[in-house]
């Protein structure tokens, strides 16, 4: 093949052929091909690389089916498909192919069905396309609802953590409280035991004014004794200050002795 680069009549018949080499639809120059009394099962499935053939001959093989991509053979014009164990609906289509018009005739209408059988197969894969692109549709708003459903999950889950601590707190700070208030009522009831254990000491008594004023005579009264002594005893006796106390001294005990003596008559007459 690689010496028939740009071959455009090409006449394999009669070779028992089974198959085509893999780089058999590089010869895009053939424009008549023979492949008649051969074993061909099938054809390239890139058959119809071949745009410029158009004159072929498969008479007598073992060809079930077409490749889809025979109805790219747009030049395609004598088709002989005779002896071949066709699909029913293939070998319909051919038809005989028993003079020059019939082969025609085959080359149109066989190029029609695999063109509709190309263009099935392009809306099936279309449809498959469609179905899938769908498909990734529905499965991407599936995870987009499922990624809405878990972020919705966690600011959930953060909510109610938030809650449980702001309740843990609120339940701690109450705890707190109620232990200081057990703590103050348990140092006032261990005051007040302490308070009336201790010894009771007798109540100290303010000075009454009594005790003033007799304080104030008693120094009052020492200090005309010393006078007086002093006004008897010293030398003072005769300074005219001296001499008053002296008077007055004379005059109340002189008082004093009447005093007694009117005492002891009122006595003697009640006895009597």
């Amino acid at each position: 093949l690689s010496k028939l680069p740009k071959a455009t009549i090409l006449d394999l018949s009669c070779n028992n052929l089974i198959s085509l080499p893999s780089d058999f639809c590089s010869l895009m120059h053939l424009v008549k091909l023979d492949l008649s009394k051969n074993r061909l099962q099938q054809l390239p499935l890139d058959f119809g690389r071949l745009v410029n053939l158009q004159h072929l001959d498969l008479l007598n093989n073992r060809l079930v089916t077409l490749p889809v991509s025979f109805a790219q053979l747009k030049n395609l014009k004598w088709l002989d498909l005779k002896d071949n164990p066709l699909d029913p609906v293939l070998a319909k289509v051919a038809g005989d192919c028993l003079d020059e018009k019939q082969c025609k005739q085959a080359a149109v209408k066989v190029l029609q069905h695999m063109k509709a059988i190309q263009s099935e197969q392009d809306r099936q894969r279309q449809r498959k396309l469609q179905a899938e692109r769908e498909m990734e549709k529905k499965r991407e708003a599936e995870q987009r609802a499922k990624e809405a459903q878990e972020r919705e999950l966690r600011k959930r889950e953060k909510a109610e953590e938030k809650e449980r601590r702001r309740r843990e707190y609120d339940a701690q700070k109450a705890a707190k409280q109620e232990m200081e208030k057990k703590t103050k009522k348990e140092t006032v009831h261990t005051r007040k035991p302490a308070s009336s254990s201790r010894p009771s000491q007798p109540p100290r008594h303010k000075p009454s004014w009594s005790r003033s004023v007799l304080r104030v005579l008693l120094f009052v009264l020492f200090c005309i004794l010393c006078t007086l002594a002093a006004c008897k005893l010293t030398e003072l006796q005769h300074q005219p200050l001296c001499v008053s106390v002296n008077t007055l001294y004379e005059d109340v005990v002189a008082a004093l002795q009447n005093h007694k003596m009117l005492q002891n008559m009122l006595q003697h007459n009640s006895q009597q």
